[in-house]
């Protein structure tokens, strides 16, 4: 007489109930820019170095918007959320003096305002 196995049968378990995929986006934060204005303390070089410090600009980009501040009276330096664009506005009203300057006051100016 031959040994009989019992083999298993395993069903698959029932799957739960899924949600319809759902189109929709997830909300993104609101935007906002981090604006540098011109003033006539700062020179080129503190800007351009400034720039790359605290928001990792290469000195061609840095440049760019040192002349368009110059030129303009003010550039957009970054678009992020809220509160990486207070941080920046802060570090930028942190980071000192021009020291080609020798009558420099203090850092340059910066706002937020909304990206629309």
């Amino acid at each position: 007489m031959a040994d009989s196995l019992s083999v298993a049968v395993q069903t698959p378990c029932a799957r739960p109930d899924r949600r319809p995929e759902s189109r929709e986006r997830p909300k993104q934060q609101p935007r906002y820019h981090v604006v540098l204005w011109n003033d006539e303390e700062h020179t080129y070089e503190y800007v351009v170095w400034m720039l790359r410090d605290l928001f990792g600009h290469s000195p061609e980009k840095g440049f760019l918007l040192a002349k368009q501040i110059d030129t303009q009276g003010r550039a957009v330096v970054l678009t992020t959320t809220l509160e990486r664009a207070e941080l920046k506005r802060d570090q930028i009203h942190a980071f000192g003096k021009d020291a080609f300057v020798t009558s420099c006051r203090g850092s340059m100016w910066a706002t937020i305002e909304t990206a629309e």
